[in-house]
């Protein structure tokens, strides 16, 4: 899968204290109320368009009426070719808020392109193939591994609620240890900041590995609750199998981030929101539980650009209603 992760004290705090939205009793009181949450979206789905022209890209993404930004990997270096400082004020003069970013676990380290029409061994969702690019002459790209204090203070100088990693190794329990050491160091430094840390799943995480435990379950049962959260994916785990609501059961409040992703029936094709078989009026209904503060549309550079996210969009409001 392609895969997308000095003041600052001060600032970080002002940040965090901006986390809480409205709670809600039970699914009447959410749903009785208008969209009590801003509609986000992950700048992934639009991979292409924002490194050819970032400013013009996010004018039409405030147009389609999303107002929250995730920000993610891509080839410009820095935020677009941005500091966290610009990037802030380009979403900000849109009348958007710039709420998370991904970074990854490990270094980055590109790999094949795969044609759009087929799906790995693994059985992983299809989508596009990705841009022909020539990553030799891509700016380096920061990890949590060997860069987390520097992703961290430049979080809390963009404004951020959440520094979020995007993957990381899972393949082997030894992958997994080191993960959950970077992700508790991670979660320390962000919590000194003011700011929240979160971990964003894929369909991987629920395969077993040596021992017959999860990385999921490892994740989440060897990291401080305080510290690392999830951002679940709600497609990844439907693909997966995993009710979303019953993760939300089993780790009440851990949930604070939610990609609203769909997958058609097949359980491989991503697709619009609203156009698959995600339940996402089932989902929202336990968004206390969840702990849920922020949401991000996301289509895995969706091929029919802003049509897609408008699609998405509109079909998202009409499940809110």
């Amino acid at each position: 899968m392609t895969t997308r992760r000095h003041f600052l004290r001060d600032a970080g705090a002002l940040t965090l204290s901006g986390l809480v939205l409205p709670t809600f009793t039970n699914a009447h009181d959410f749903f009785s109320t208008a969209n009590p949450y801003p509609i986000g979206i992950q700048l992934f789905t639009l991979f292409g368009p924002m490194n050819e022209d970032p400013k013009g890209t996010l004018q039409k993404v405030a147009a389609a009426g999303y107002k929250e930004i995730e920000s993610a990997f891509n080839t410009r270096g820095g935020y677009y070719g941005y500091s966290a400082k610009e990037f802030r004020k380009l979403v900000t003069d849109l009348g958007m808020t710039w709420r998370a970013h991904h970074a990854g676990g490990a270094p980055f380290r590109p790999r094949p392109t795969p044609p759009a029409s087929t799906t790995s061994a693994a059985g992983d969702a299809q989508r596009p193939a990705r841009p022909a690019m020539d990553f030799s002459k891509m700016p380096p790209m920061l990890n949590l591994r060997d860069n987390y204090q520097q992703l961290v203070d430049e979080a809390v100088e963009g404004g951020l609620a959440y520094l979020v990693c995007s993957s990381t190794p899972v393949s082997t329990v030894e992958e997994i240890n080191k993960s959950i050491e970077v992700f508790q160091k991670t979660g320390e430094a962000a919590k000194k900041a003011g700011i929240g840390f979160a971990y964003h799943n894929h369909a991987t995480e629920f395969d077993p590995v040596d021992g017959g435990k999860t990385p999921y379950e490892l994740i989440l049962s060897q990291t401080d609750k305080e510290l690392v959260k999830m951002e679940l994916d709600l497609a990844w785990a439907t693909k997966a199998g995993k009710d979303p609501v019953t993760l939300f059961n089993e780790q009440p409040g851990r949930f604070p981030l939610w990609h609203i992703k769909d997958i058609k029936d097949d359980r491989k094709t991503i697709t619009e929101v609203g156009n698959g078989m995600v339940d996402f009026k089932r989902a929202f209904s336990a968004a206390k539980v969840a702990g849920l503060k922020y949401f991000f549309v996301e289509q895995d550079m969706a091929p029919g650009g802003i049509e897609s996210i408008t699609t998405s969009i509109t079909n998202l409001k009409k499940i809110l209603a």
